[in-house]
């Protein structure tokens, strides 16, 4: 008898028709249990993984007008070399900078320069007018006169006292006289060319150019341009003021950072390139490599020295830096030969049967070609152009075969 059969007579009439299936439920649901106690309750079933989409392995056969858009190179061992770019900023070569102060106080009497003027090195930019000067060329030129009268003296009494005419006390006097106004005349000295006076000027000055001497001359250090001007015609000045600063960009420096593990496969001396944005490249030499890391970017100071007498490379403008390092031959393609199906970086090889798409693991990259590591064998003709049309058509027949 089924369990139904048996079951349903029992039910009296008051129980409906849902609370008989109800139960029924119930007492099928318990017995499966029954006559296997002790074992483990079945698994709920573990959905299967969705496998990835293969690659297509089997050759695709594009259509003529296709196949006449297609070139192939075969795949050879070439050198490609690493390149290593980093943003750079062009700075002012340090030793081309000059920054012109007065070193005694006095006022501006001429001023012989302009902003945006080039100068020679030793060329006068401004005159100054000092008391303090025109004391310290009295003091010379008397000094210096002194001195003279001193060491005439002396040669005298040495030549008298050769003939004994003169007593040695004499000699002594004479001799000590004349040291000490040739040693009040040399500190006088030192001053006027530690405020900046030259030889020549004080020469001008021992011949009879007093008028001259009494004015300050500033000049220029370098050649370059003038680029700040904080004088003008009668202003006072006070010593250690900045009034004038030079520069030359001639020659500029190229600052860079890179990364610690980058760094370390360079060397001072080293070519790299300086690429200007709207400019041409420019090729410059590694000069300097910080030898501590930066505290905060953990980077490493890179800097190039680079000729710039046609002025492309503007202070304090961004540029590009590149660094190569040239490796051992390997297989490699052009850059245009690679695509990607299903997140899966490849290319397309021809072969007797058509073109077919291999995986890669691609290496370095530079110059428009590519290194390949593994995927492709030296030799294998590889599609440079065409690769988004096969990259069509493989895709279409993917969709009408329902991958």
């Amino acid at each position: 008898m089924s369990l139904l059969a048996w079951f349903a007579p029992q039910q009296g009439p008051m129980i409906g028709r849902g609370a008989t299936t109800g139960m029924i439920l119930t007492i099928l649901s318990v017995l499966p249990g029954c006559g296997d106690q002790g074992a483990e309750p079945p698994k709920p079933a573990v959905p299967a993984a969705v496998a990835p989409h293969a690659t297509v392995t089997h050759a695709i056969h594009p259509p003529p007008a296709v196949r006449e858009r297609l070139r192939t190179e075969p795949a050879a061992r070439r050198t490609v070399p690493e390149l290593v770019t980093a943003p750079g900023e062009v700075a002012l070569d340090l030793k081309k900078v000059a920054k012109i102060t007065s070193r005694i106080g006095g006022q501006v009497e001429h001023i012989h320069v302009q902003l945006g003027d080039r100068v020679k090195p030793g060329q006068p930019l401004a005159a100054i007018g000092s008391l303090q000067l025109d004391q310290l060329v009295e003091e010379y030129l008397v000094g210096k006169a002194q001195a003279d009268v001193a060491e005439n003296s002396l040669r005298r009494t040495e030549k008298l006292r050769t003939d004994d005419i003169v007593p040695e006390r004499k000699l002594i006097e004479d001799k000590g006289h004349y040291l000490e106004t040739k040693a009040r005349y040399q500190h006088v000295r030192e001053k006027l060319l530690a405020m900046g006076i030259s030889k020549a000027e004080l020469a001008g000055l021992e011949r009879g150019g007093h008028e001259e001497g009494h004015h300050y001359t500033l000049t220029s250090p370098i050649a370059g341009t003038v680029v700040a001007q904080n004088a003008v015609r009668g202003q006072g000045v006070t010593p250690g003021a900045e009034l004038f600063e030079v520069i030359d960009t001639s020659r500029v420096w190229v600052i860079a950072n890179l990364p610690i593990e980058q760094a370390r496969k360079f060397k001072e001396g080293d070519l790299g390139t300086i690429t200007p944005k709207g400019g041409d490249v420019i090729t410059a030499p590694l000069t300097y490599l910080a030898p501590v890391a930066d505290e905060t970017t953990r980077t490493i100071h890179v800097r190039f020295e680079v000729e710039n007498r046609q002025g492309q490379l503007k202070p304090h403008e961004y540029v590009e830096v590149a660094l190569t390092l040239s490796g051992a031959p390997a297989v490699a393609v052009p850059v245009s030969a690679l695509t990607t199906i299903d997140k899966t970086r490849g290319v397309f090889l021809e072969s007797q049967d058509g073109y077919t798409f291999a995986p890669i693991d691609a290496g370095r990259e530079s110059g428009g070609w590519v290194e390949i590591r593994a995927g492709v064998k030296e030799g294998t003709p590889v599609v440079t152009e065409g690769v988004f049309d096969l990259k069509n058509v493989l895709l279409k027949e993917q969709i009408g075969s329902g991958d």
